[in-house]
């Protein structure tokens, strides 16, 4: 018992002694992407009202349960990345830095089913992978196999989406952990489809394009749950033909929206609603530079453009930084914040965790993403050691 007891008795001490040199250090700068007062004006000379922007509780739970999991498997990804599978605790704060290992070392303490501290004594204290965790680890790679043709064919849509087909190469690495592709995709994946995907210099930045387009792929994940829905109504389903109060109704040109519990819509926001779902518009995939801003169905292309974004992502979210990168490539509209909140029944944002974060809303049922990739789907098996009831096997996408 005294070998096995040493271990995190010394795990506890350097807990303490890092909390006490970092306690100072703890203040994140909140995204200003969320400070927003939306007024309109009244009559008679009263002061503005506010429009309330309903929180979807839901969602910021979302973002709450995967702290931990991010935590858990960088860890994990950094012990494997040593010569023998074992890090010595001394190390850690190389690979994290000294403010985040304190972190670390309260997962490494909470969490004895996925890693084990030994050493003590003579010996420097290191923590590997339990036996369990190293044999859930190893299907990784299948995981990772599975991926690789659903990260191909995401990638040339999203060129496909640019109004040159390409992209700086720096705007996909600020995605890259999102669009679910590795660290160093640049080297194992793009030189493996030479057919696909080649890199330019352009105006002095390395730049992704698109090898040859493919009409095939320029079906939005929109007009697929359309087909989808068509077949079901097809096989006997009745359809609405009316708009209802939660602003959804059948057609090739409807978004599916998902209103907050407390949004009460009044009958002309509904009318108007109802126009503008039935309003066609061009393919997010047809080239921006062919249409006037100013034109309705243009705009309601952008809205459609950055459902299309979002739907490409492992998660179906992206955080408001991340959705900026892709201003000008995408020709996203300069006030994006208010077009974002102005369709509050497809996306919503919180301000949980250090940076504001942007969902799709349809992507959710209460906290939990409906359809998951081969990699997300690993990622919860490994998680389920922790004995977390909320995760539950998911199909995955394809």
């Amino acid at each position: 018992m005294r070998s096995l007891s040493l271990p995190l008795l010394l795990l506890r001490r350097l807990r303490s002694s890092i909390h006490n040199k970092v306690c100072d250090n703890n203040s994140f700068g909140k995204s200003a992407f969320m400070l927003f007062q939306i007024m309109h004006k009244t009559s008679g000379g009263r002061r503005p009202k506010k429009k309330i922007y309903h929180r979807v509780h839901e969602l910021d739970k979302a973002m709450d349960l995967q702290k931990k999991p991010t935590a858990i498997l960088k860890l994990k990804s950094i012990i494997q990345s040593q010569k023998n599978q074992s890090l010595l605790l001394r190390d850690l704060e190389k690979e994290v830095g000294i403010i985040q290992k304190w972190n670390f070392i309260a997962v490494i303490e909470k969490y004895p089913s996925i890693f084990h501290v030994s050493g003590g004594h003579k010996t420097p204290p290191a923590v590997t992978l339990t036996t369990i965790a190293k044999k859930i680890a190893a299907e990784e790679a299948i995981a990772n196999e599975l991926m690789e043709p659903i990260l191909v064919k995401n990638l040339r849509k999203l060129l496909m989406l640019s109004v040159d087909c390409r992209l700086p190469l720096e705007t996909i690495d600020f995605i890259q952990p999102e669009l679910g592709l590795p660290t160093d995709f640049k080297k194992s994946l793009i030189p493996k489809f030479p057919e696909f995907f080649s890199v330019k210099d352009v105006y002095g930045r390395p730049h992704l394009e698109l090898g040859n387009w493919d009409s095939s792929l320029a079906v939005t994940a929109r007009v697929e749950r359309f087909m989808h829905s068509r077949i079901l109504d097809s096989s006997g389903n009745s359809k609405r033909v009316r708009i209802s109060k939660d602003g959804n109704l059948p057609g090739p040109f409807a978004f599916h929206l998902k209103f907050p519990v407390g949004f009460r819509p009044n009958m002309s926001y509904l009318q108007e609603l109802e126009k503008w779902q039935k309003m066609d518009f061009p393919s997010p995939y047809l080239n921006a530079k062919r249409f006037e801003v100013s034109d309705p169905k243009a705009r309601k292309r952008v809205v459609a453009v950055l459902h299309e974004l979002l739907s490409l992502t492992m998660e179906k979210r992206l955080t408001s930084g991340q959705l900026e990168a892709f201003h000008s490539e995408l020709r996203l509209p300069a006030r994006l914040l208010l077009c974002l909140i102005k369709h509050h029944g497809m996306f919503y944002i919180t301000n949980k965790g250090a940076k504001s974060t942007v969902f799709l809303k349809e992507a959710y049922d209460g906290s939990k993403l409906v359809d998951k990739c081969p990699i997300l789907t690993f990622r919860d098996k490994f998680i389920a050691l922790t004995g977390r009831r909320d995760i539950e096997p998911t199909s995955c996408t394809t």
